[in-house]
């Protein structure tokens, strides 16, 4: 008897497995949800992305301009002549941090004629003051009137300045014509210079 309940018991279990089989395996994944997982996944970093950027701020020249000529108009012996040489300008367009320049006059001797010492009125004879020195950007103009010689000084000093600048003045100049000047037309050359 007890062999009878065995075999029933072994049927019933074998009869439940063959009703009931084994989950099928996990479908394949298909390649849009494995697209999906990849897209979504965590990355495991920063969620930022940085680009460095890079530029140059381009530079210039430091120059000098002055009116090509000028007539100051006519004297007497012994007596003076008054006139502006007109606007002399400095630009800088370094883009110093440290922005920096001195301007400097010279001049030769007036002559006429022939040019014989009779007929020279020397560099010496003439003033030439900047007056007022108008600026842009930053840049402190400082102004110097000198008496003219052939050799160059300092007639506008620019300090502390930063960065492109420019400054502009109208030099007055005064002629002392000496006693013993010839008659003419008298002509000679001022250099302005900037360095």
């Amino acid at each position: 008897m007890f062999t009878s309940v065995f075999r029933i018991l072994t049927a019933t279990v074998v009869t439940g497995m063959a009703l009931y089989p084994a989950a099928a395996s996990a479908a394949p994944l298909t390649s849009a949800a494995l697209a999906y997982s990849s897209a979504n996944a965590p990355s495991g970093t920063d969620p930022s992305a940085n680009t460095t950027v890079t530029f140059t701020v381009t530079i210039g020249s430091l120059l000098i301009t002055a009116p090509a000529s000028v007539d100051l108009g006519p004297g007497l012996p012994g007596g003076k002549i008054d006139g502006g040489l007109g606007n002399v300008v400095v630009t800088d367009n370094r883009a110093n941090l440290a922005a920096a320049w001195i301007a400097q006059a010279s001049s030769t001797d007036w002559t006429t004629g022939t040019h014989t010492s009779a007929e020279t009125i020397p560099a010496g004879d003439v003033t030439y003051d900047p007056g007022t020195v108008t600026t842009t950007g930053n840049i402190t103009a400082n102004p110097t009137p000198i008496t003219l010689s052939n050799t160059a000084q300092t007639v506008v000093s620019g300090t502390a300045g930063v960065g492109n600048n420019t400054a502009t003045w109208d030099p007055a100049l005064q002629v002392s014509i000496p006693a013993a000047a010839v008659g003419g037309g008298y002509s000679g050359v001022i250099t302005d210079s900037v360095s």
